[in-house]
């Protein structure tokens, strides 16, 4: 290539200068690893679709319609109408048939008194209800290693590339979801699941108290007899290629962790929601007019936060052995810098941890 990317650390390439004093000529090294930094943001390009190297006639592209020959042209347009015009609508039958399910099935076994009678229905709803959604999505979910799969009183972390991980995951076992609680069809949902299964809803004040979230987390996990939670310590949607910063609230209540590793073959449809740029019902018609959502799924060994070990590493572990299994980058970046920018005292503790090396390897007098 013309222009390739050095991957040597920065501290190393420093060190090979070993000059006594600063030179001029010192300043376009500089220069060339800060356009390297802005050409291949490795936090950027984590929030767009991931791209394929072809069009293979299945998946859209990140470009619009472009003519170039007749014959493609006659397919594209075949498959445009396949899947908006046979596709969606049985799709979008199925939908309506598992959420209206979903509510009715809950509210109905809602109303019975707590018993193994009751625990048992609820699970057959939800099972029933998320296998009937998967299929409104012509999903093909592969499952490996089922004797790994999270047992009641542990929590199942995942990594997260769009809304509808949970309902891949809830299609081989039922959880017990975690989260804020919103209004409109989503709050619908969450009322009527609520009164049948022991998910563990926020309101957006009480979200914010971190202290509270752990508490309710902490008594839900003691009770051997609830199911297993189901937490995405990300906190937003990667893109199918990496796996960024774990948040360690998710590490400190205690309990068994169950890691599992969510993997996405984009060369049938593209599952990353980016927020930014589609609200959920653009999302949701995105996927609902392609060809298939094809996954693997592994369940992996449970891990224990280990003697001297803070959530903050034990948490780094978990998600090392999430990125090993599903063939992810690891990134040490927060998801939160999607939406918000770099806080200023991570951007001063690099520029101190900058000008150590320099002092370090003599190139400052």
């Amino acid at each position: 290539g013309i222009i390739e990317r050095d991957e040597t650390p920065m501290e190393k390439e420093i060190a090979r200068l070993h000059r006594v004093d600063f030179e001029f000529s010192d300043i376009f090294y500089f220069c060339r690893k800060g356009f390297e930094a802005i050409v291949e943001d490795e936090v950027t390009q984590r929030f767009s679709s991931e791209e394929l190297v072809s069009w293979n006639l299945l998946t859209r592209t990140n470009v619009n319609f472009h003519y170039i020959s007749l014959r493609l042209t006659v397919v594209w347009v075949i498959g445009v109408i396949v899947r908006y015009c046979f596709l969606l609508p049985l799709r979008f039958t199925l939908a309506a048939i598992g959420i209206t399910s979903m509510i009715v099935g809950t509210t109905m076994v809602g109303q019975l008194p707590n018993s193994s009678v009751k625990n048992y229905l609820s699970e057959v709803v939800h099972l029933t209800c998320s296998r009937i959604l998967v299929r409104a999505l012509s999903g093909t979910i592969h499952y490996h290693n089922k004797e790994n799969k999270p047992q009641k009183g542990g929590i199942c972390v995942a990594n997260h590339t769009s809304p509808i991980d949970a309902i891949i995951l809830t299609n081989d076992g039922c959880y017990a979801m975690v989260g804020q609680v919103h209004g409109g069809l989503m709050g619908v949902i969450q009322r009527a699941t609520v009164k049948a299964c022991p998910h563990v809803w926020f309101e957006r004040s009480e979200i914010k108290d971190r202290h509270l979230v752990t508490k309710r987390l902490r008594e839900h996990v003691a009770d051997k007899s609830k199911l297993p939670i189901l937490i995405f310590p990300e906190g937003t949607c990667i893109n199918n290629t990496s796996v960024m910063m774990f948040k360690k609230g998710s590490f400190e209540i205690g309990g068994t962790i169950y890691p599992v590793a969510i993997k996405y073959d984009p060369q049938f449809g593209d599952a990353f929601w980016n927020s930014s740029k589609y609200n959920i019902v653009s999302y949701l018609l995105r996927i609902m007019t392609s060809w298939a959502i094809v996954c693997n799924v592994w369940y992996m060994p449970p891990m224990v936060r280990e003697e001297g070990e803070d959530a903050v590493q034990f948490a780094n572990r978990v998600k090392s052995a999430i990125a090993r299994q599903g063939g992810l980058t690891e990134l040490p970046w927060d998801g939160g810098l999607k939406r918000a920018k770099v806080k200023d005292t991570f951007r001063e503790e690099q520029q101190k941890n900058y000008s150590k090396m320099l002092v370090r390897n003599g190139s400052i007098g």
